[in-house]
Formats: structure tokens, sequence, C-alpha cells
């Protein structure tokens, strides 16, 4: 894999992004710089100037004289994580119910025609997908780069957990719920309505969390 000259460090960056993102670089594994230059076919430098990125995002943590792991999401990450994307998302809804025009509204109502297919069938990574659409779709509709770039930020930390929240007993159909009360509220342009749902979901989301801990805490022990 031979990476071109410009903007080499962004180019790194987003290589190393993706393999953490798809477990080629693990959680709280060692990034061996010798190894990684030689497989990019580049110098230190640029990869040092990538890591520093990476740093920046919360995707690794540097250890002085030890060099950089991948970091891991613990518990502790996602119960202080989740209050405050609830708040930034929920936000995000509250503007999306101004701003929204009316053809804007149809589009985000093919996507849950869509999510209400996929949860009766319970197509669960179909889900997922059509899910993070409507998300990225509030979040568009509420045109505020501020509140999109912190909430991509802490999305990025969310992504190392691979949260599977949906296999939480009861989950895909309260889930489905939820999206819907937000989009009715997006639908009566209710400002307050909008953004207290949404705030609901991603708690929720946090609730569900937990009971799949509980659950693979509760099968490791019964192995």
């Amino acid at each position: 894999m031979r990476l071109i000259a410009n903007s080499l460090h962004d180019e790194v960056a987003a290589t190393l992004r993706e393999q953490i993102f798809d477990g080629t670089l693990a959680p709280g594994s060692f990034v061996d710089e010798v190894t990684l230059c030689e497989r990019l076919s580049i110098s230190r430098t640029p990869l040092r100037e990538a890591l520093k990125v990476l740093t920046a995002e919360g995707l690794l943590r540097h250890e002085p004289r030890r060099g950089c792991f991948v970091r891991e999401v613990t518990e502790r990450d996602l119960d202080e994580i989740f209050p405050v994307i609830a708040l930034l998302e929920g936000r995000c809804a509250f503007e999306a119910a101004r701003n929204a025009s009316d053809a804007e509204l149809q589009q985000l109502d093919a996507l849950h025609e869509k999510l209400v297919r996929h949860a009766g069938a319970k197509r669960i990574n179909a889900y997922y997908a059509t899910n993070f659409l409507i998300h990225e779709a509030i979040i568009q509709l509420a045109d505020n780069r501020w509140l999109a770039q912190v909430i991509g930020d802490l999305r990025k930390i969310l992504k190392l957990a691979r949260l599977q929240q949906l296999h939480a007993p009861g989950r895909l159909a309260q889930s489905l719920s939820e999206h819907l009360a937000v989009f009715a509220a997006l639908k009566a342009r209710d400002s307050e309505g909008a953004d207290a749902a949404m705030r609901t979901h991603l708690t929720r989301q946090r609730e569900a969390l937990r009971e799949v801990a509980r659950q693979q805490q509760k099968s490791r022990v019964a192995s």
C-alpha cells in the first residue's frame, strides 16, 4: 500500500483510523511505528503527525517513553459520553424541527419506512445502517457545524466500543418506537418534543448497553 505525498499525514491518519474501527488495530494494542512505516512505505515524520491527530481525537492514548496504544472504551467512558451526546443530538433535533423543509422531511420519511421494514424483518445490521443515516440526516438538518463537529468526535469514541445495544431483549422494537417519536415531533415542528424524544432515545441506548453487558457477564460466569 503506497500513499501519495500530498497531505500524507492526513492519509496516514485516515488509514490508521479505519484499521482501528475495523479491529485490525485492536483495543489496547501497541502501535508499532517501525512496522507501520514499513507497511505503508513512509517515514517516521508523517506517521507521528498522524498519531498526534488520532490521539487528539481520542482514538489513541500516548504513554511517555512507551508510545501509543489503541484506546479501550470503558463503562465509565460510556456513562460519561452518553449524557453529553444525548444533549447534543437532542439540540440537533430541536433545530432540525425548526429548519427542515417539507421536502427534507419527505426524504427522512423514506428512511423511516426502511427502518420499519428492517425492524419487522429483524435485519439488525440493515437497521443499524439506516439508523445511522437517520441520525446523520437530523444532524445535517440542524445546520449547526459546531454541533456536528463535537458529535462526530464523540461518535468516533463510541465506534471503538463496537456497541450492540439492539441485542438487548426487546430493544429493537423499543428503538423503532423512539425513532418514530422523534420523527413525529419533527413533522409537527415541535422543537421541544423533538429534543426530549431524541434525548430519551440516546438515554435508553445506554440502558440497553448495560443490559447487554450484564447478559454477557452472566454468560461468562455460567461457562
